[in-house]
């Protein structure tokens, strides 16, 4: 039997026009199975075999100077022309790891950093890896697990990029005890609109270095990161703890993320009032108290549907985890997206036949929407990160119930400390006695809400001022509805204001913020393919 929001959604969509948008919108599951897994599989190996020959030719850190060069020279280049048009990385608007594709990459002058993707060096002495922007979670969980390191904030998908992290947002379930991806970072370089190279840290050049993250390359372009690096252990030992009743899982979460004991927490919500803890700490071996699991393993079961079963039975349990699956838990199944996508995808058979070609680059599952899927996922699905302050959780998490019914939720835990002289986006919440808190948490919705009559644009710009009016913030990867007032008020922009106008060139190279992640600058995929190349954005007729 069909769900409600499916009928509802197909009972309101316009009628595709071709039988191939027609199996796109309706039978998806099919289409990626029997097409879109073969192009996706062929897609992987022409890129293992063109990253393999990149890192050949082009391999940091003999070239990567070099590479910084490049970059120079191509931004000289641009001032001597006149700054003629607003600038931007040549990496690919579909690899990015959102919904959205941005529009300006067909509208801004490309500069060269998209062969930025090794590590330059490792130093354990100094308990630091330094790399390029482009080296993504998958490479760095590879090169340091092995050698016993692993870094302290590790986000679970594969694909996620050092660079976004740092210009963007990045979290994990150790962030309660190390922050945001954010504070892990010990130095960056970066290339300004003035064709400078700049070194920054905490000493050095500070006040670029406390700007940078959250600004989303809008200060400059990002060439080398030194990221601090700590010891680890080959296993994960994971407790699960099924919980019932909003109150005391709220209860239950926060002293688990407060707690010092723990490396690991996380928390899914597989409805209003039951959902699942899960603490962990690293293990050198698995110990008779628990069974080993390589969750990682492509026949395995998603490791939320594996999660659930601990709710169902109403039964604790204890697992040891080989360390990198744990990192990469989330990555087979995309969260939970894979269910929509490929709703036979968990089926024993399926996992056992095909389960290693799964999941499909984010950037095909982009190229493939139609008009039809496009209005489909525009009015009825979810794909939002809230950070909210742990004080108003369970405020939180009814609001989510009342207003979109939508499980599992993704909850974890991190800190949001305070640069010096209030110099990043983000504060600590103030609580209403005064008192500050840090502890914040991630709120991931993701898939199609069952409440009644939901239209996503609408949830959204509700959602928007809850959070507003409560202290929170939104992880800008996604579509924002915020007006710029209302986005000024979200995100402190002091600094970053000051720094704008004091590096030379820098308004005639980047729009601000809120003008890259807003508005038409980032579009559906399928309105990207119709964009003019080279077309001023003003001149964009999306329909």
């Amino acid at each position: 039997m069909k769900k409600k929001s499916e009928v509802q959604a197909k009972n309101s969509a316009p009628r595709p026009s071709t039988m191939l948008e027609y199996i796109l919108t309706y039978h998806r599951g099919l289409f990626t199975t029997v097409f879109l897994l073969p192009i996706s599989t062929i897609v992987k190996i022409y890129w293992w075999i063109e990253n393999k020959i990149s890192l050949w030719l082009f391999s940091a850190p003999q070239k990567h100077s070099q590479r910084v060069q490049g970059v120079i020279r191509a931004v000289k280049r641009w001032i001597a022309e006149g700054c003629p048009q607003k600038l931007t990385t040549s990496r690919s608007g579909w690899k990015a790891m959102s919904e959205l594709v941005p529009v300006y990459k067909k509208t801004h002058r490309a500069i060269p950093l998209h062969r930025m993707r090794d590590i330059i060096d490792f130093n354990p002495d100094n308990a630091t890896v330094t790399v390029e922007p482009y080296v993504n979670m998958g490479q760095i969980s590879r090169f340091l697990i092995p050698r016993g390191y692993t870094l302290p904030v590790l986000p679970e998908l594969d694909e996620l990029t050092v660079g976004g992290l740092i210009n963007g947002f990045g979290v994990e379930s150790s962030s309660h005890r190390y922050g945001l991806f954010q504070y892990t970072v010990e130095a960056l370089d970066i290339v300004t609109a003035d064709g400078l190279l700049r070194h920054c840290s905490a000493t050095e050049n500070s006040d670029l270095f406390y700007a940078i993250p959250w600004s989303h390359g809008t200060l400059g372009f990002l060439v080398a990161a030194r990221l601090r690096i700590i010891p680890c252990q080959p296993w994960v030992r994971l407790h699960y703890q099924p919980l019932k009743g909003l109150s005391s899982i709220v209860k239950e979460f926060e002293a688990a993320s407060r707690s010092p004991h723990y490396q690991f927490v996380e928390l899914l919500m597989f409805g209003p009032e039951e959902g699942v803890l899960m603490t962990g700490n690293f293990a050198l071996q698995p110990t008779s108290d628990g069974r080993p699991n390589p969750i990682g393993r492509f026949w395995k079961p998603w490791f939320y549907k594996h999660v659930k079963h601990f709710l169902q039975r109403n039964q604790e349990a204890i697992e040891y985890i080989p360390l990198r699956h744990y990192y990469h838990r989330h990555t087979r199944s995309l969260f939970w997206e894979m269910e929509e996508i490929i709703p036979f995808g968990n089926h024993p058979l399926f996992r056992y036949l095909l389960g290693w070609a799964v999941p499909p680059p984010i950037a095909l599952l982009k190229y493939f929407e139609t008009d039809t899927t496009k209005r489909l996922r525009e009015q009825y699905h979810v794909v939002q990160d809230m950070l909210m302050p742990v004080y108003y959780l369970e405020k939180s998490l009814r609001y989510f119930e009342e207003h979109y019914q939508l499980y599992p939720l993704w909850i974890c835990p991190m800190n949001i400390y305070a640069y010096p002289e209030d110099k990043g986006f983000l504060r600590p919440f103030q609580r209403p006695d005064g008192t500050e808190d840090v502890l914040f948490v991630d709120i991931g919705a993701y898939g199609t809400p069952k409440k009644r009559g939901f239209h996503a644009m609408e949830a959204l710009k509700a959602l928007e001022q809850f959070v507003l009016q409560h202290g929170g913030y939104q992880a800008m990867y996604a579509r924002t509805l915020l007006s710029r007032e209302d986005f000024r008020k979200m995100f402190n922009h002091t600094h970053y204001d000051r720094m704008r106008a004091q590096i030379p060139y820098t308004q005639q190279a980047f729009t601000e913020v809120y003008d890259k992640l807003g508005g038409r600058s980032r579009v559906s995929p399928a309105d990207y393919k119709k964009v003019p190349k080279n077309s001023p954005l003003a001149t964009i007729k999306l329909v």
